[in-house]
């Protein structure tokens, strides 16, 4: 007669490995790196280094890469709208679009990976759709229609967005390892505008001098500007 075979021990089943550290720690790491060396250098397995852990314990808070940058952009952006959340109004709605665009463009534009793509879940409730309504809000201060209120906020967040993506791009190689600085880099365009025709690039030879010396943040504060008076005429203050 067969003996009964002992039963084997317990065993935890199959599947994700529980998370080991709070969601806020791994999201910090992403942005972390992110913020390093962009979306290439981000992987589960870098991340899970970065964090001391297995892979199989990220998957107990995001399905995959795509998720995890969503929720980096929403942990980011969740900062963003406390600052503007705790700002005090000014009394004019103009100024107070400037303030709440400045603080969005200061947060995006020394990340790379955030400034193309920081609206990108506005059609969810997260915090890009609450940052889109606390400008809209201050926008239904102004006498302007519904459709002119959509252009304005639209407007200022292209400026905020395309600025922001601008500064955000990677410096080149040469730029960063340090064989050539940020002048050099600029002078060398200036010089190769400078020897085009001024006939047949009238606009070019005039500005060539303020594009080479230019500032970015700078830049991007006129273009603002230029936005928010056309606003304040089109409103009427």
């Amino acid at each position: 007669m067969t003996r009964p075979r002992p039963e084997a021990p317990d065993r935890p089943a199959r599947g994700r490995r529980r998370a080991s550290h709070s969601l806020d720690a791994v999201l910090n790491a992403t942005v972390e790196l992110l913020d390093e060396a962009g979306e290439p250098a981000l992987t589960l397995r870098a991340l899970a280094t970065r964090l001391g852990t297995g892979v199989g314990s990220i998957y107990w808070y995001v399905s995959g890469k795509d998720e995890l940058i969503d929720r980096a952009i929403e942990h980011v952006l969740g900062g963003v709208l406390n600052e503007v959340e705790g700002q005090t109004g000014t009394g004019d709605p103009i100024d107070d679009l400037r303030v709440m665009a400045v603080t969005l463009f200061d947060a995006i534009a020394d990340r790379p990976w955030l400034g193309a793509r920081f609206m990108r879940n506005i059609d969810v409730q997260g915090n890009s759709l609450r940052l889109y309504e606390k400008l809209g809000q201050v926008a239904l201060r102004l006498e302007l229609t519904p459709l002119q209120r959509f252009h304005a906020v639209s407007a200022v967040v292209g400026v905020v967005a395309s600025n922001g993506a601008d500064m955000g791009q990677e410096p080149p190689q040469a730029v960063v390892d340090g064989s050539v600085t940020r002048e050099e880099f600029f002078g060398h365009h200036a010089a190769a505008w400078r020897a085009l025709d001024p006939e047949e690039y009238p606009f070019v030879h005039d500005i060539v001098d303020e594009f080479e010396g230019h500032d970015d943040r700078e830049q991007f504060l006129a273009a603002l500007e230029l936005t928010l008076a056309g606003l304040r005429l089109e409103a009427g203050i």
